[in-house]
């Protein structure tokens, strides 16, 4: 018995197309993966109050750049991993130097471009010096003397010269370590979006042809 296997120009052309229409859907379903990844984290974050700008940070983008492959991939990340992470982990911040972590009452205001303010910059800003009270149960406190409080509820100097309306205000909370809670669960989101790849290249496959 004789076998004769002809490939005619019809085939070959029948699988380049084919090849081609690979590259179109696997390319096009790591876009909308990526891009579908991108959108559920960023509503995580903001469903978490965490805010739209750090939500924005999310972003994604699809491999090669530009033109069509089967071995397409997508990248989704944050440009803010550090403040993402921690929110993703929970994890429990202790103070660099073996001491007190210092947690902002709301008598302390904000820092510099909204950022939290710490106890040096605080003094600086306020012309009014800290001092440090120790608590048995509870955190300790760092409390500025001789301070009233304004309208916005901040702790500011004083310039009564009767002492009317001076206070003691607790400034800052002083803890030895913070257990951040878990607000996010991103791992759930990519888990969905690598389960939804091979129906997406199978969709955009047959669309192809």
């Amino acid at each position: 018995m004789n076998l004769k296997l002809d490939i005619t120009p019809d085939l070959v052309a029948a699988m380049a197309a084919e090849v081609k229409a690979g590259e179109k859907a696997v390319t096009a379903a790591m876009r909308e993966a990526g891009t579908g990844l991108k959108s559920s984290w960023r509503r995580q974050v903001t469903g978490a109050g965490l805010g739209r700008r750090l939500a924005n940070s999310i972003r994604n983008q699809t491999f090669p750049r530009a033109g069509e492959s089967l071995d397409a991939a997508a990248l989704v990340w944050s440009k803010a991993p550090v403040i993402v992470g921690a929110h993703d982990t929970g994890p429990l911040i202790r103070s660099k130097d073996g001491f007190y972590l210092a947690i902002p009452t709301g008598a302390a205001g904000r820092g510099l471009r909204g950022r939290r303010i710490t106890p040096g910059e605080w003094e600086r800003r306020r012309g009014l010096r800290l001092r440090f009270v120790y608590r048995r149960r509870g955190p300790s406190l760092l409390v500025a003397d001789s301070a009233r409080i304004n309208k916005r509820g901040q702790a500011v100097a004083s310039r009564s010269k009767t002492g009317r309306n001076q206070v003691t205000a607790p400034i800052f909370l002083l803890v030895p370590q913070v257990k951040l809670p878990k607000r996010l669960d991103l791992a759930r989101d990519a888990d969905r979006a690598l389960d939804s790849v091979p129906g997406l290249i199978v969709a955009n496959w047959v669309e192809a042809r």
